[in-house]
């Protein structure tokens, strides 16, 4: 299979191609502020949920919806839109992102009830899904030399690094000096600069035109995938995995996406080419990026609430203790492209795997009270292990799929990542809560009741503790802060354990970086490099 590819600068610099000398470095910095965007929108909203809550005065399930249904709904259509950008052309389903991107953060900032607010970032993750897919399908077409693609893929996860962590922090900046819908404002002005930037600077290009988009798959695929992810959402929530709610949105999104396979497998040509799974790299690939995302979530949470309610910092200050990993993580995805040359993609995510497991056995260190020496290092290596192990993993995978499944092989790579995390919080919140709660079964002064409370939550520990006060509160608060500290290091012990376990799986990954000749990517269906004018060149014609 072959992409086509048709330049998209203006007719005077056609000659140059849009993957051409340093303009592919130009699109690259288009594409990165698209993923900054999409990153930071994820995680801006967290601190502003007070102040969403003391204006708008939502329900508990409305503030829950406000903050799950824009991950939900941009997990969900991944797959949708990036096969859809094969189709009809990935910069084009890119630039109607951005413009629904902006209109959604317009209403979102304008709300004026809680209703409103879910339906807005619900467009802002049907935006995001629009987006996400369609970077890493242009990147993979504009940079079809393996080293060039590696470096771009190491400066495009770092960026996905730094939106992650500036996310919180500007969104408290922000929240200081204007009111909390500044935390959406300020994607519009990005909005208006990045359409027409994109416009004239990306590259179109689809997948094969054989057949017809399969519309019915595309909606199995979205429906399966909302289910599955909602269903884990409830279950790292705190849900019973027996209640029925949980227990439908999973059936039915399981269900629905062993029906979407099956359809694929029948079809001449499907929505997603699942016959790339049978490929040991690819689908190596996938399980890492789902077992990294897994430990990176999960063990996030609970380390925010270890450092503001076990040692009593504040969210900023908690932001600023966490920085060290992001930078770690920042530095991994620069020097990525050299080191996955040097080693390989097997030694590279195994030792990022490796490197990562020791980082979180450091951090059982952690107590009841601060040592700042051993969370600066255990964040530092956590950060440099785990974007070690995502970019050999996204690159790996990215590069085994043909440039006419980009979108698809995109779609599948975030979709990944977003069940990885989702995954990560449900398995790893159980942990926690199984290791914490037996500590609080008998605490001396306390009622059953008290103690049954207590055991929900650290934080809900803390209230039952200061309403009963005296000698009893006091011992509340001491029991339910040594078992939090208990069921942390379980967490991290079994988050180590799975660590390893992805390391024995990397082993399956190439061992070499292959940079194919022109003959050998033709076979694997991996198009040639651009000719001068800017167009793909195919050697099987």
């Amino acid at each position: 299979m072959s992409g086509t590819t048709t330049a998209a600068a203006p007719q005077g610099r056609r000659g140059s191609g849009a993957g051409a000398g340093a303009n592919r470095w130009l699109v690259l910095v288009v594409l990165c502020v698209s993923l900054l965007l999409v990153a930071v929108d994820a995680t801006v909203l967290h601190v502003a949920v007070p102040a969403v809550t003391e204006d708008l005065k939502p329900g508990a399930m409305e503030l829950l919806w406000i903050v799950d249904i824009y991950p939900l709904v941009c997990a969900s259509l991944l797959i949708l839109f990036g096969t859809l950008g094969d189709r009809v052309g990935r910069r084009r389903v890119l630039l109607l992102g951005y413009a629904l991107f902006g209109v959604a953060s317009a209403i979102a900032a304008l709300a004026d009830n809680a209703q409103v607010l879910i339906a807005a970032r619900a467009l802002l993750g049907v935006g995001g899904a629009m987006i996400m897919p369609a970077t890493l399908s242009i990147l993979r077409q504009v940079f079809p030399d393996r080293r060039e693609r590696a470096v771009a893929i190491g400066i495009w996860s770092a960026v996905a690094a730094v939106g992650a962590a500036v996310g919180p922090l500007l969104g408290g900046f922000l929240l200081e000096h204007f009111w909390w819908g500044s935390v959406f404002l300020i994607n519009i002005p990005l909005m208006l600069v990045s359409l027409p930037i994109g416009r004239w600077l990306l590259p179109e290009s689809t997948g094969d035109q054989n057949g017809p988009w399969d519309v019915a798959g595309a909606l199995m695929a979205a429906g399966g995938l909302f289910g599955l992810v909602l269903g884990v959402k409830r279950l790292g929530g705190g849900e019973a995995p027996l209640g029925a709610t949980t227990l439908v949105s999973l059936a039915v999104g399981a269900a629905l996406l062993v029906g979407f396979v099956r359809r694929q497998r029948r079809r001449k040509h499907p929505l997603v080419d699942l016959s790339m799974f049978a490929r040991p790299a690819f689908s190596t690939s996938v399980g890492c990026i789902v077992l990294a995302m897994l430990a990176l979530v999960g063990l996030e949470l609970i380390a925010a609430q270890y450092l503001q309610l076990v040692l009593g910092l504040s969210p900023l200050e908690t932001g600023l203790r966490l920085l060290p990993l992001t930078i770690a993580a920042m530095a991994a995805g620069l020097a990525g492209s050299k080191l996955l040359h040097r080693f390989g993609p097997r030694r590279m995510v195994c030792a990022g795997f490796c490197l990562t497991a020791f980082a979180v056995v450091v951090l059982t260190g952690m107590g009841g009270h601060a040592n700042d020496t051993l969370l600066l290092t255990g964040f530092v290596l956590l950060g440099f292990g785990l974007e070690t192990t995502l970019f050999g993993a996204y690159e790996s995978m990215l590069s085994e799929a043909p440039q006419s499944e980009a979108g698809g092989a995109a779609a599948i790579g975030e979709t990944s990542y977003q069940l990885g995390a989702g995954i990560g919080i449900a398995l790893l919140g159980t942990v926690m809560n199984a290791a914490y709660a037996p500590g609080l079964s008998s605490v001396r002064g306390v009622p059953a009741e008290d103690s049954a409370a207590a055991s929900h939550s650290l934080g809900e520990a803390y209230e039952v503790a200061a309403r009963l006060g005296g000698d009893a509160g006091d011992a509340l608060r001491a029991a339910a802060r040594d078992s939090f500290v208990h069921g942390l290091h379980v967490t991290l012990l079994v988050s180590a354990g799975l660590l390893l376990l992805g390391a024995l799986a990397a082993l399956r990954l190439p061992r070499a970086m292959e940079c194919a000749a022109p003959a050998a990517r033709a076979e694997r269906g991996i198009p040639a490099p651009r000719d001068p004018a800017g167009v793909g060149v195919d050697s099987r014609r």
